[in-house]
């Protein structure tokens, strides 16, 4: 097994993936050398704090997410299929330029394998997958359509430390969305820098890829096409390409959550008011019920 990932791994050769450079097998011990990458994983350049350079603007993070998107197709048209599309798979070297990791198993073409496999990280894993067990490339684009959620809003996938209805990124954002109040999910530090029509196209994008149902999510050729189209309309129309180390004038992260928190439940707070205000004129028109205490306990 491991001598067939090595033979499939030294075959793979593209500008956004991660070279191979050379392998050691001694006795028990497998040792694969690749290529370094100076500014670390994409994780570590988002959220992670791990790494003492500037944050990256916006226009960095999409040049990124298009390498490794082209990544992605290269793999594809091998007939390769990564088991692990995450943030922690994708790294920056020192001009930063996003490259796939390929240091995770790989398939040829789509199998079947055991829901109970640990394939990536909480959060990122396509629904279908844990129904059917098959392995796809729509799989893929499903877990890439998270990692845009994180790019967009520099916050892990999944993140246990956080109430249970933020824990799980792609949800909340979508909470968000239909509430009114997605600017409190959105790195706080891309505030302002963002042109709007490219923001609207990118969250498109993400939310395509993660649709439930694989047949109706993008290829990943059409992916780069559009996060294309993207970056062009953000280069037309606003300049960020200078990082601001001094951004301390809006609300930290940890206080941008905080708000997020506050406005969710003060949201759900208003809707059962409305609801139950609802009930009670409607029973009221009637004259079915006319307290509190009836629209409880129904005679």
């Amino acid at each position: 097994m491991f001598q067939t990932e090595i033979a499939m791994l030294a075959n793979l050769c593209h500008h956004h993936v991660i070279s191979l450079v050379g392998y050691c097998k001694e006795n028990n011990q497998r040792i694969l050398i690749y290529d370094y990458m100076a500014r670390g994983t994409l994780c570590e350049n988002l959220y992670a704090n791990k790494t003492d350079e500037p944050l990256l603007t916006w226009t960095q993070r999409l040049d990124v997410c298009i390498g490794a998107a082209r990544a992605l197709h290269y793999l594809h048209e091998c007939s390769v299929i990564p088991n692990d599309v995450s943030t922690t798979k994708i790294l920056l070297d020192e001009r930063l330029v996003g490259k796939f990791s390929s240091k995770v198993s790989l398939w040829r073409d789509a199998m079947d394998v055991t829901p109970t496999l640990r394939m990536g990280r909480l959060g990122c894993v396509d629904p279908e997958f844990y129904r059917t067990g098959q392995l796809t490339q729509k799989s893929n684009v499903y877990s890439f359509g998270v990692v845009l959620f994180e790019v967009l809003c520099a916050r892990a996938a999944y993140d246990r430390s956080l109430p249970e209805r933020q824990a799980i990124l792609v949800e909340c954002f979508v909470d968000c969305q239909k509430k009114g109040i997605l600017h409190l999910i959105i790195d706080p530090y891309l505030e302002g820098k963002i042109a709007p029509q490219c923001l609207k196209k990118f969250v498109e994008i993400a939310e395509n890829c993660v649709n439930d149902h694989g047949i109706n999510r993008p290829t990943m050729q059409e992916v780069i096409e559009n996060l294309e189209l993207c970056l062009t309309e953000q280069r037309g129309s606003l300049d960020d390409e200078t990082p601001h180390d001094d951004d301390t004038n809006g609300p930290s992260r940890a206080e941008r959550r905080l708000n997020l928190e506050m406005c969710l439940a003060e949201y759900d707070e208003s809707s059962h008011r409305n609801l139950v205000s609802t009930f009670e004129y409607d029973g009221a028109s009637d004259g079915g019920v006319d307290s509190d205490s009836e629209l409880l306990m129904p005679r």
